[in-house]
């Protein structure tokens, strides 16, 4: 009775040893064919050939190290700031030595200084991913936000990146001016269209054609201007107009922003449940955790920032709160990011949890808004 199961069994292992034997093949071939001819050429062509495979291989795993070590990552990062101790607004006169304008000291803006150090770990303490010329190059062509590996840094970078541009634009229009009718500061606005500059752009390019300044070096040119600014401000020489009306525009910057990622969130969700198969997914679900991530540590420098404001309009604690659920999104690190279907019980669904959490943050921070407003 068991031999006809027995042999059917046999034949079916038979097929897919033999399936599976045949794409290895189609695999290897172009290596054994490449292998073949280096053999039968003279020792020059090997040595050059040899040489170039090396630095390729070479290249491919610092693509492969840079793409998979996260230098200076911490959910925790905001406590080596000790803001909470700091009571004094930026741009508030904190101390005068007899009456001199040299003696003068004003708070600095912790939102300046928490936006130029996101830059720096992005830029100085991580190669920017986006940029790399085989990030650009692709994965045999196909981009590498198409396939699940070596693009999941690069969607934090970027997440993280979109947090540091809003508030750049902020800085710019809003904070470091009084009222909107005083002169741009020449630092922030250097700093706002550096940070600006293109996401991937290379030592060299197509269009136009020719060499390049890339990415990074645009953005290390903000870092030093935003630090510039935070000088000039220590010694009273800037403005940051720490007003609870550019606080609420401030916020509402932010919660516009952070509701558009959960938008994308939704449509992904809804539309490509494929589970551990949607090659996107992880593009998403990281974009949205470094937008969180770097909003988290600039609402964080907003509360030293706008210290008086915050006791004036008592929402300290709900201020905290919020604080609190943008860290508690942070707490979400999958191995694998998996887009199920949200009544699916195999897979998870990885994005839904995320658009969950975007959504809970960004109803905080709308209450939060609401309660300045009054």
């Amino acid at each position: 009775m068991l031999e006809p199961i027995v042999a059917f069994m046999t034949r079916v292992f038979y097929w897919l040893g033999r399936g599976v034997g045949f794409a290895i093949g189609v695999l290897l071939w172009p290596f054994m064919w490449l292998g073949r001819w280096y053999w039968r050429k003279g020792w020059i062509v090997k040595t050059v050939a040899g040489a170039a495979v090396v630095g390729f291989l070479g290249l491919y795993g610092y693509f492969a190290y840079q793409t998979q070590h996260w230098a200076g990552f911490d959910p925790d990062y905001v406590a080596a700031y000790g803001l909470e101790n700091r009571n004094v607004s930026a741009g508030e006169q904190v101390s005068t030595a007899d009456g001199a304008d040299t003696a003068r000291t004003c708070g600095r803006s912790a939102i300046a200084d928490v936006t130029a150090d996101l830059v720096d770990v992005n830029v100085n303490q991580n190669a920017w991913i986006s940029s790399m010329i085989l990030y650009k190059v692709g994965f045999f062509g196909l981009d590498w936000d198409d396939t699940p590996f070596f693009d999941n840094k690069a969607s934090f970078q970027r997440g993280v990146n979109q947090a540091i541009r809003r508030t750049s634009i902020e800085l710019v229009d809003t904070l470091g001016r009084v009222r909107g009718t005083s002169q741009i500061d020449s630092n922030l606005q250097d700093a706002r269209g550096n940070l600006q500059f293109d996401e991937s752009t290379w030592y060299f390019g197509i269009n136009p054609f020719g060499p390049k300044t890339p990415t990074p070096s645009f953005y290390r040119a903000a870092i030093r201007d935003l630090r510039s600014f935070n000088d000039r401000l220590e010694r009273c020489d800037a403005v940051f107009d720490a007003r609870a009306d550019n606080l609420i525009a401030f916020i509402d910057r932010i919660s516009s922003d952070i509701g558009s990622t959960s938008a994308i969130l939704r449509e992904r969700s809804e539309n490509y449940n494929l589970g551990w198969f949607d090659t996107r997914a992880d593009d998403r679900f990281w974009f949205s955790y470094g937008q969180l991530y770097g909003y988290y540590g600039i609402l964080h420098a907003a509360s030293a920032d706008f210290e008086d404001v915050i006791k004036q309009r008592s929402v300290g604690p709900l201020w905290q709160t919020t604080e609190q659920q943008f860290r508690a999104a942070l707490d979400i690190r999958p191995f694998i990011v998996s887009n199920g279907n949200e009544s699916g019980w195999i897979m998870p669904t990885h994005l839904a949890t995320m658009g969950f959490y975007v959504l809970r943050a960004r109803s905080n921070l709308v209450e939060l808004r609401s309660v300045l407003d009054r």
